[in-house]
């Protein structure tokens, strides 16, 4: 609800999410311009920083060259320290000239700059400065500790990252790009900054670090923006790599770890979010003799889409579904293909990583206006990723039928899965929760219900399209029958009257003058389109079902039954008696060209 900002000058202030309102807090408003940062009662750095305690957020912490401290949402302050730099009058004077002096609060110096209460022990306080020095307390700040690395000199203790992991470890982001010096400089101490060790190996020489943050999951890795990109380190800072991507060369002001994401704040390049970070948990990369690597993240939110709105959307969100990652070594050639198995062990979707019949079949019905692209999972050597987009197995693909909302299988329900992925003869897994949108608040019978309906609803839609698909096969035969037997009039009489009853039954399956995506406005889309739509809606607005829906699907039921039985009834009219025909003449019978049943 609150948040807390600084900006030039001492100016602190407190927005409230709640009202809308903000509110001015500066511990001692004075004008600073044109006077001695000597002479103030508090130096602020022209970047001052401010922090939360994470043991109770009604606490707030403001750094001068003194710590202060407020429990009252900056009503009060009170000093919790002293000063806690190295108090160098000779540079707290007077600003520019010669013949024009300027004080407007950028060169003000001998500031805190980080403050870090830590996350395991209340009252625990780092504090670092803009001149170089590390203080420590243990009780709240009523007894301070120099613990500056010994020998450092003046400089910038840019960042602090006390470990999420042990209390005693903390990490040091130091620059002296403002003295000249463009040197990466981190620091890490195990005993509460008794002792320091200095770990940059591997970072370009020329290239200051700002930040220093270590993984909330696994301990040792550690994530450094600098003054040119990013780092990651897999070793505790023993050696460094670089962790750009795709992220332009731009210095990375601060590092932020949340919910399995690396969110990078960047000098004038906007925010960056590096997600799947189990990928880095999963630590080094296997040998070539280890075969593949298959990873998933453990947990994947099915977040549900908004709609369509009037909202300006600025950056670009991850693909929806459940990444999968995995590795294939320098020498890998050939296919290969991943699966998702439910709970229970049943298959519930496969992918080949070269086109297939569905493909192809979707590829010889598609509108050549609006040319179809599949997602096949990569066969590069090395580090390969592939999204699972929650949905089944695709629907039975017939060829010269344009059903516009598409083949693709329903949603998966929530639930325990497994990747599978198998490479020649090698299979790996990895297991991984769906979970449902937290936005949604359906009870357990709900849930159930919705996944009965989903179910039976894409049953109906198989069931139709397979009778179509059988019954097309028919058509294709009798229509051969008649083609090599011109002559036999009984056979085209018959063959006659059972393609005009296939017809009539295929036309209210499929719209036949659908072939274009306009078409659906000019002509009714019919029962194997009106399902599918159905089935859409059902998915896609979740639980709980509506009345509306349970009704239509009762409806679209009773449509089929109606279709069914009139399958069965050309099955035994028309079907049986030209298979008895062809019997008697020793020629295929219906369905033995093409394996109909």
């Amino acid at each position: 609800r609150l948040v807390y900002a600084t900006s030039i000058n001492g100016t602190l202030t407190e927005y409230d999410h709640e009202t809308g309102l903000e509110r001015t807090i500066i511990p001692y408003p004075e004008v600073v311009y044109g006077k001695d940062s000597k002479d103030l009662k508090y130096r602020s750095n022209w970047n001052a920083p401010v922090a939360l305690s994470p043991h109770d957020p009604s606490v707030i912490y403001y750094g001068t060259h003194k710590l202060l401290k407020s429990t009252d949402r900056g009503t009060t302050w009170r000093e919790i320290s002293p000063d806690l730099t190295r108090n160098d009058p000779e540079k707290q004077g007077r600003n520019g000239g010669p013949l024009t002096p300027e004080n407007v609060g950028a060169e003000f110096y001998n500031t805190i700059f980080y403050i870090a209460e830590s996350p395991h022990e209340a009252g625990v306080m780092w504090v670092g400065s803009d001149d170089g020095l590390v203080h420590l307390s243990r009780n709240g700040g009523d007894d301070w500790t120099d613990v500056s690395p010994p020998h450092r000199g003046e400089a910038m203790i840019n960042a602090i990252e006390i470990s999420p992991h042990d209390p005693a470890t903390a990490y040091l982001a130091v620059t002296g790009y403002k003295l000249n010096d463009f040197s990466p400089y981190i620091y890490r101490t195990t005993d509460y900054g008794r002792r320091w060790k200095r770990i940059d190996e591997g970072l370009p020489e020329d290239t200051f670090v700002r930040v220093v943050r270590e993984d909330p999951e696994r301990p040792g890795l550690l994530y450094a923006g600098t003054e040119a990109g990013m780092f990651v380190s897999f070793n505790g800072g023993d050696d460094w790599h670089s962790l750009q991507l795709n992220l332009p060369p731009v210095p990375i002001t601060d590092l932020s770890l949340r919910q399995g994401s690396l969110v990078a704040a960047t000098q004038g390049r906007g925010f960056w979010v590096l997600d799947d970070l189990f990928v880095a948990h999963a630590a080094t990369r296997p040998a070539d003799n280890e075969g593949p690597r298959l990873l998933a993240p453990d947990v994947t939110v099915m977040l549900e889409n908004r709609g369509w709105s009037s909202e300006d959307f600025e950056a670009e969100n991850p693909a929806d579904g459940v990444p999968l990652y995995y590795w294939l070594g320098e020498d890998h050639e050939g296919p290969l293909t991943l699966e998702i198995l439910d709970d229970d062990g049943r298959l519930v979707r496969r992918m080949h990583s070269e086109e297939g019949q569905f493909e192809q079949c979707l590829k010889a019905n598609e509108d050549p206006r609006s040319p179809l692209e599949f997602d096949y999972p990569p066969t590069e050597p090395g580090l390969n990723r592939w999204h699972w987009d929650f949905k089944r197995d695709g629907f039975t693909c017939i060829e010269n039928i344009t059903l516009f909302a598409g083949l693709d299988g329903p949603v998966a329900p929530p639930g325990r899965y497994t990747a599978r992925l198998t490479v020649g003869d090698v299979t790996r897994e990895a297991a991984f929760r769906l979970e449902p949108d937290p936005r949604r608040s359906a009870t357990p019978e709900e849930q159930a219900e919705w996944e009965a309906r989903l179910t039976e609803t894409s049953a109906l839609l198989e069931s139709i399209l397979a009778r179509l698909a059988s019954l097309r096969r028919f058509r294709d035969d009798i229509d051969g029958l008649m083609r090599t037997n011109p002559d036999l009039e009984d056979l085209q009489r018959a063959g006659r009257s059972a393609l005009e009853d296939i017809a009539r039954w295929d036309h209210e399956i499929i719209q036949p003058l659908h072939q274009t995506l306009e078409d659906e406005d000019a002509w009714e889309t019919m029962l194997a389109g009106q399902v599918r739509f159905l089935l859409d809606v059902i998915s896609y607005t979740g639980a709980p079902v509506t009345g509306g829906q349970l009704q239509r699907l009762s409806d679209l039921k009773a449509w089929w039954a109606g279709l069914e039985s009139e399958f069965d009834r050309i099955r035994t009219d028309h079907v049986q008696p030209l298979n008895e025909w062809a019997l008697e003449h020793g020629i295929p019978h219906v369905g033995a060209r093409t394996g109909s049943d």
